[in-house]
């Protein structure tokens, strides 16, 4: 009797310890969303520390790399400048002295015999960095401080040669006089006293139309002439590309 009692005992224990492994599993519960994460943040795009924006009418002086003259300018040439100093935002230096600057004539035209005057129209295209990084801008001329007897006449930075009346009265004059005398010598040589008088008249004539009908002075801007360039858009530059490498 014990015997199949102590079989009986051991059976049940046994049983008892293999129930629990075929029990089943119990879910676990869902975990709740976490509503304090932003909405879509892996999409935001990370800023870029080196990126920096030079903003539009921002006014860079310049120094021509080369003479341009309307008496032999013509629309599409290129035109060549340098920066004469860094242009500094914010306490960072955005375009150092020595940067490149590379455009074209858009127009030009000279002046007239009897009005209008000589006028040159330029912009800027690009500006490349002594470490050769190149930006792409839209330029225009501002002011043109290396050049006295020139000013700009509108916002698109059209060149314009002031007026020269002073000079164009000083030519008619000399020229006048100039065929006056020449025609009183011819007269008197052919004639005498009323062929100098004749002669006179027709040479003073002659000098004063032939100063008259002179094309105005053209624009002319000399190599190394300062000229102001004025941004016409914001221009974003990379700062990490604006230096150039140290030799190590």
């Amino acid at each position: 009797m014990r015997v199949v009692l102590t079989v009986l005992l051991v059976s049940g224990m046994a049983w008892g310890q293999a129930a629990p492994a075929n029990a089943p599993v119990a879910a676990p519960a869902p975990q709740a969303a976490n509503t304090n994460q932003p909405v879509a943040a892996e999409q935001a795009a990370p800023q870029d520390l080196n990126t920096f924006v030079i903003p539009a009418g921002s006014k860079v002086p310049l120094t021509l790399k080369q003479a341009i003259s309307t008496k032999n300018a013509r629309e599409g040439d290129p035109v060549y400048a340098e920066t004469a100093f860094p242009f500094v935002l914010n306490d960072r230096m955005l375009i150092p002295a020595g940067t490149y600057i590379q455009g074209k004539i858009m127009h030009t035209q000279r002046a007239g015999r009897m009005k209008g005057r000589a006028e040159l129209l330029i912009h800027f295209t690009s500006m490349i960095y002594p470490s050769g990084y190149t930006v792409m801008l839209p330029g225009s001329i501002d002011n043109t401080p290396g050049a006295d007897d020139k000013s700009v006449k509108n916002a698109e930075g059209t060149i314009q040669q002031d007026k020269n009346t002073g000079k164009r009265v000083e030519d008619a004059a000399k020229g006048a006089a100039v065929g006056g005398a020449v025609g009183s010598i011819g007269g008197a040589a052919a004639g005498g006293v009323s062929g100098a008088r004749a002669g006179g008249a027709a040479g003073l004539a002659a000098g004063l139309a032939w100063a008259l009908l002179k094309h105005g002075p053209d624009a002319k801007l000399d190599v190394g002439t300062s000229i102001e360039m004025e941004i016409q858009r914001d221009v974003q530059v990379d700062s990490s590309r604006i230096q150039v490498a140290k030799a190590r």
